[in-house]
């Protein structure tokens, strides 16, 4: 395979954060994995949405806290513009459980991070993200959404009026973070068809990932904080 081909495969990334050396930090980690490149650093959020819709990265890498527009703000734009609807944005944040990931992740982000992680679960992350997966780590994504869920904006309780019992009792599943296999296994069925179920809900629901149903599932009552 030649150079231009292999450049064809690689997972495209941009990295936004107003801290310069943290910013540096995480695009030389990443342009030193096989299979990634970086191919934009921004300063801050308005930077960030200019760029990603210039470049059409496949993974935003998205500070919360950043100046003329927050890391929230752009992620909302990105996930609201239907010519950016193949970008995943994960958000960066300092604390585990800070106020603004859960309202980030209702805006269209696909998961988040905390800027200690290991390297090695950071460039894991991009290469799920850019899969197509969840990037929900069940335990501190659950924990957040419980802590945080009571202050967010509830949706029309019509929401999951479309879905199917059997769809209902997928999106419990996929709200306790199992895998279409572990769903599968749950509901004996195959995991095929168990992802045929979640991309029916997905689209039933208008819903951008596997995140975003975890989120619906929690504000729309269908599972309550502290259920297993």
């Amino acid at each position: 395979m030649d150079e231009r081909a292999a450049n064809t495969t690689s997972i495209r990334v941009l990295v936004a954060d107003d801290q310069a050396l943290v910013r540096g930090g995480f695009v030389a980690l990443l342009n030193a994995q096989d299979g990634i490149e970086v191919v934009g650093e921004a300063g801050n959020g308005e930077q960030a949405v200019r760029m990603t819709r210039a470049l059409h990265p496949d993974v935003v890498l998205m500070d919360i806290r950043m100046p003329v527009l927050d890391g929230l703000c752009a992620t909302r734009m990105i996930a609201e513009d239907p010519q950016l609807a193949e970008v995943r944005v994960v958000v960066l944040t300092t604390f585990e459980l800070d106020e603004y990931v859960f309202e980030a992740m209702r805006s269209g982000a696909t998961g988040f991070l905390v800027k200690h992680t290991e390297p090695a679960d950071l460039v894991r992350a991009v290469r799920v993200v850019a899969a197509g997966d969840a990037l929900l780590s069940p335990g501190v994504t659950r924990r957040l959404i419980a802590e945080f869920s009571a202050h967010a904006k509830q949706p029309p309780p019509a929401a999951l009026n479309e879905l199917t019992d059997r769809e209902r009792e997928v999106m419990t599943l996929v709200a306790e973070g199992l895998t279409n296999a572990e769903i599968g296994e749950r509901l004996f069925m195959s995991p095929a068809t168990a992802r045929t179920h979640v991309s029916r809900i997905l689209t039933k629901l208008n819903a951008r990932d596997r995140t975003q149903l975890v989120v619906l599932a929690y504000e729309s009552g269908l599972v309550r904080p502290g259920w297993q």
